[in-house]
């Protein structure tokens, strides 16, 4: 297992899983 940080700025990398309404902190990484 290797743990991942995501924190602070406004996620665009993720996008558009990561948005205003769902944070890339809740976002399933691993599909589970």
């Amino acid at each position: 297992m290797q743990p991942v940080i995501l924190a602070g700025g406004s996620g665009t990398r993720l996008w558009p899983m990561s948005r205003e309404r769902f944070p890339k902190q809740l976002i399933g990484l691993l599909g589970e």
